[in-house]
């Protein structure tokens, strides 16, 4: 259990990863394994709420996940629109702010459309923020924020010179979030498959063998045990 004399950091981001290995470890479809991801994806998000954390964000659907094949793709489009409706109106009642990370296009409407009602209902919530990062890219994010920078300079509203790293991280999906203390990646990769590049700048990386669908609050409770026995140094030299 964590220690309530430990710092609880602010802001937290998991790559929910392993349920495909979660359901062949099971004899099991994919699809099953992304079924049995959803229950982590709730008790995660209350165990995050109930500590304090400010903001968590979960990777749910890359934009190279696009890739995989058509009826798991299709299926991930209806479920993540299935489980906003299924528990957007618990999350509220926990006062969680719901937003998304991501580009719109080419998600379907019916995704969409769950999508802003979810962030409409939350919208002033003013409890733990919970980021979905849906069709999101680190990549596709920096080139969205430089492309909207372009457009400023090009348009005399600011100059080359004037850009800084503030710049660029108000031009993000989340500019509120432009840093983050704790990164947590299930299933045991070393490796951050394009999430949150600029974000993860000088964050804590925690990897787990856990597989997502195994993933609880004790579990998270444990990384951030561990966050608390790090010592940041932002570069510098910590006597």
């Amino acid at each position: 259990m964590t220690d309530n004399k430990l710092k609880i950091p602010e802001n937290v981001a998991i790559i929910m990863d392993g349920n495909g290995r979660w359901a062949t470890s099971k004899g099991l479809s994919r699809i099953e394994g992304h079924k049995a991801g959803e229950q982590s994806v709730v008790t995660t998000a209350r165990k995050a709420s109930d500590l304090g954390i400010k903001a968590l964000t979960l990777y749910a659907f890359s934009t190279e996940n696009w890739k995989r094949p058509p009826d798991e793709v299709e299926f991930l489009m209806h479920f993540n629109a299935e489980i906003l409706g299924m528990r957007v109106t618990e999350f509220h009642s926990r006062n969680m702010k719901i937003r998304f990370l991501g580009r719109r296009d080419p998600l379907p409407d019916m995704l969409l459309r769950k999508m802003d009602d979810s962030t409409e209902l939350t919208r002033n919530n003013t409890g733990m923020k919970l980021n979905i990062a849906l069709n999101y890219g680190a990549r596709a994010e920096l080139v969205d924020a430089m492309r909207e920078i372009a457009v400023q300079v090009r348009n005399g509203d600011l100059e080359p010179g004037e850009i800084e790293e503030e710049t660029i991280s108000s031009h993000l999906y989340a500019p509120d979030l432009s840093h983050y203390d704790l990164m947590i990646r299930t299933a045991g990769e070393m490796r951050i498959s394009n999430f949150l590049l600029w974000e993860l700048a000088y964050t804590e990386l925690y990897v787990t063998d856990t597989l997502w669908p195994d993933f609880r609050g004790e579990n998270l409770e444990e990384a951030i045990d561990v966050f608390n026995q790090r010592v940041r140094k932002y570069g510098d030299v910590v006597e």
